[in-house]
């Protein structure tokens, strides 16, 4: 944001509407070519695809058995709740839940043997030992330059519901840090659209108020700043990070986040706001309320315009978003968190909601083949139900959905056991599911060549070259 220098402002800063009316103003104007260190030194490279990828992390861990492996002639304590309904893939069925992604089976991949072999909350597997443990975004903005060439739309970025409305609460570090740099340096952290880091703090503009409704003075104030970053840059002085929050308030890029733009029959088509229901919050007998009531809050209020969100960022040049849905997919039934029947309101059915506007909106704009949605969280949720009608933490059998990229055409991979417990042979990993993100995003042979790639890095990308993905 802009950070105002006089007394008032200091305690009234700027926020992220205000920041995107000024950066849509008159500031495309000043481009700055060469001082992202990253982009200068791959300049001569073409080391990425040019296809995007929106990681939909499913914090908590989603039930396999009411999404999209459900198993009914089990015994009670162990079948999906609601039972399930047909797809638009013969023989394929998902959870009761699922309405409206049932009908586009046909355009999604499953993958009903994905393991990710940790039974605790965690960062797998947004962040991977196969980069040095850093997230995927920070490995790509290693990469590919931390800013788009053309537009300077950082190439990662970490949308959570602040990054839609700045009155929802937020999770940070609680589970681990999502957007984790590893070795590869704190300049190629993911971007996180009203949310915290190194490069907001680069981006705050010392200005008085007086400055700043001075539109001319503030136009004024920016080429200065111009100018001193360029002398800095021939001088060898400046960093990524500040040639990064630069480009961002420079290159007239706030059109992407502004979801004003939009339709207003888009906007209500990805609307998810409809399912909040404060009467769901109400525990047995209504007289005990959830502790966990502003992670569903912001899960049922922002779910469909993050999406939105990420769509419009990749169409504007983002390589990599990760989307942060909180931990709400932790169905224990117990005091903080809901039972498998509240969870298909509050959280499954918005999520159904969600990501087949999502689909329909990539269908209709023929985005399918440049965009890969993924739909994923760290572990998945125990076959047999508890004596509270939830499920717990289980690793050894989670859901998986993609879509899009061009490679989703109504697959179902592997399967499971009769209880939706484990994989029926060898399971995919989430190595393997890393190498189907990898192969969408990196041009390996280009990406060998960049200068000074760290080795961790480096190896990363040989490992995962070599595996076939989760779609083989």
């Amino acid at each position: 944001m802009f950070v105002l220098s006089d007394a008032i402002s200091r305690r009234r800063p700027i926020g992220r509407r205000s920041f995107m009316q000024i950066g849509g103003l008159s500031l495309g104007g000043l481009a700055l070519p060469g001082l992202n260190s990253a982009r200068a030194a791959t300049s001569s490279l073409t080391p990425v695809t040019g296809k995007s990828v929106i990681f939909l992390f499913q914090q908590g861990g989603p039930t396999q058995l009411e999404t999209f492996d459900p198993k009914v002639d089990v015994p009670s304590e162990i079948a999906s709740v609601g039972g399930e309904i047909p797809t638009s893939v013969p023989g394929t069925r998902f959870g009761c839940a699922l309405e409206n992604l049932s009908q586009h089976a046909h355009r999604m991949a499953i993958v009903r043997n994905y393991q990710t072999n940790t039974g605790h909350g965690g960062v797998k597997p947004v962040v991977s030992s196969q980069f040095g443990d850093a997230s995927i975004g920070a490995a790509y903005s290693r990469v590919a330059g931390t800013n788009h060439p053309e537009t300077g739309l950082p190439n990662s970025m970490f949308v959570i519901p602040k990054s839609i409305d700045s009155e929802q609460k937020s999770l940070g570090e609680r589970f681990g840090k999502f957007d984790a740099t590893g070795a590869l340096g704190t300049a190629y952290a993911p971007f996180i659209p009203g949310g915290k880091g190194p490069l907001q703090e680069a981006m705050q503009l010392h200005l008085s108020r007086e400055r700043l409704d001075d539109r001319r003075h503030l136009l004024q104030t920016l080429d200065g700043a111009r100018r001193q970053f360029d002398h800095v840059a021939e001088t060898g002085g400046l960093t990524g990070l500040q040639a990064q929050a630069l480009d961002l308030i420079t290159k007239g890029v706030a059109d992407a986040f502004d979801l004003s733009k939009e339709d207003p029959r888009t906007l209500a088509r990805y609307d998810t706001s409809p399912y909040y229901d404060p009467r769901q919050w109400l525990y047995e007998g209504g007289t005990k309320k959830r502790n966990n009531i502003p992670w569903y809050t912001a899960h049922t209020k922002t779910l469909g315009k993050m999406l939105l969100l990420a769509r419009r960022l990749c169409e504007a040049g983002c390589g990599f978003i990760t989307i942060h849905s909180e931990f709400v997919w932790d169905f224990h039934a117990d005091q903080n968190n809901v039972a498998v029947p509240e969870g298909q309101k509050l959280v499954i059915a918005p999520f159904d909601h969600a990501v087949s506007a999502f689909i329909e909106d990539c269908e209709a704009r023929g985005l399918s083949d440049q965009i890969l949605l993924v739909c994923a969280g760290e572990m998945g949720r125990t076959p047999r139900i508890n004596k509270n009608g939830g499920r717990d933490h289980w690793g050894k059998l989670a859901p998986l959905m993609l879509y899009g990229g061009g490679i989703t055409h109504g697959q179902v991979v592997g399967r499971s056991t009769r209880d939706a417990g484990q994989a029926v042979g060898p399971p995919q990993t989430p190595d393997d599911l890393l190498a189907t993100i990898s192969h969408q995003l990196f041009d390996y042979a280009e990406a060998r060549l960049i200068p000074d790639l760290p080795a961790e890095l480096k190896r990363g990308l040989a490992n995962i070259e070599k595996r076939r993905g989760v779609l083989g």
